[in-house]
């Protein structure tokens, strides 16, 4: 990785804009371009966009999938990260401290209502963060969780917030274990002025698994869809010289899964400067940790000097990181 920067610990997001007194698309807006960095407010995004521009946004939604148990008489908390298609989910077991690395095959944890949960095995070799589990509930775990369970929250976020605020204005299909926040900032009355300046949308999914906190742990395999519709909008802007800008790193992560096409399944993709986006243009992100794989992602479409002034000119001007933060919009042309 390219980029390095030091984050203090004050520049965390502890709440949404809305608990500081701002609206969604009232956080600030870091735009870096070969050309230079320029500092905005997100209501202004078109300022930067050209009739043409094609932004991909992701539908999904968040679930409350952080939920409370009870492992060997012990409090735990267990994040539901992936549903697998043998329906089995990938869960992470949490303490006070961060990650329970401690988990044993066969292992069972109770749940609320009666409900209970099985490891079965890590959920990749050399890993004992994350587990494939099954779930042992009435009805389906979605519904288990929208009783049970509330928004995956870490440490910089000590007060609780409804899942409404963990939602973008694009959300339709719940799937993800944590918002794909890049979105969040856009509400209606700015997607109704976009589309009015000759600005296009399309939707893709990408249900989100947990973070990656480990230094250099890749993205875990996602579930997508990118939907015809969509392809043949992609090509037809890329034909006609406009940019395609994902909105957030799922929606790149997507896009460049399904380079030829429609696609649905699994991905396993992982962008970096020795594989570069061969379909995005730019894309609009929120600010991330400074061992983040996701900054991979962000070399490989916009190129690591780019990167490396946006994170610069971030720490120096006081943004704020993580899911509640502000906004970059980086592009390579």
């Amino acid at each position: 990785m390219n980029v390095r920067f030091e984050l203090p610990e004050e520049l965390s997001a502890s709440a949404p804009p809305e608990a500081r007194g701002l609206a969604r698309d009232g956080v600030r807006l870091l735009v870096a371009s070969p050309a230079g960095v320029e500092h905005t407010v997100f209501s202004s995004l078109g300022d930067h966009l050209r009739p043409g521009d094609l932004l991909v946004v992701n539908t999904s939604g968040t679930l409350p999938a952080a939920v409370d148990a009870t492992r060997a008489g012990r409090p735990v908390v267990v994040h539901f990260a992936t549903e697998l298609d043998d329906g089995a989910w990938v869960v992470e077991l949490r303490g006070p401290g961060g990650p329970l690395l401690d988990g044993r095959p066969g292992e069972r944890l109770e749940l609320p209502s009666g409900a209970s949960l099985t490891l079965l095995a890590p959920s990749a070799p050399g890993t004992t963060r994350l587990w494939r589990a099954a779930v042992t509930v009435e009805g389906p775990v979605t519904g288990f969780l929208a009783a049970a369970g509330r928004p995956i929250r870490y440490g910089y976020v000590p007060g609780a917030w409804p899942l409404a605020d963990y939602q973008t204005v694009f959300a339709r299909e719940p799937g993800s274990a944590e918002m794909p926040s890049a979105a969040r900032p856009f509400t209606t009355s700015l997607v109704t002025r976009l589309v009015t300046e000759g600005v296009l949308f399309a939707p893709l999914l990408l249900h989100t698994g947990v973070s990656s906190p480990e230094a250099g742990e890749p993205p875990q395999p996602e579930r997508f869809r990118v939907p015809a519709p969509t392809a043949a909008l992609v090509s037809w802007v890329r034909d006609r010289g406009g940019r395609v800008i994902a909105v957030g790193t799922t929606a790149a992560r997507a896009l460049e899964s399904a380079v030829t096409g429609p696609a649905e399944g699994w991905t396993n993709l992982v962008l970096g400067p020795d594989h570069p986006a061969a379909v995005v243009d730019g894309i609009i992100t929120g600010l991330h940790a400074p061992e983040a794989s996701h900054l991979l992602l962000l070399e490989a479409v916009a190129g690591a000097a780019v990167v490396q002034a946006a994170y610069d000119a971030a720490v120096r001007r006081r943004y704020l990181w993580h899911e509640f933060g502000d906004v970059s919009l980086l592009l390579r042309r």
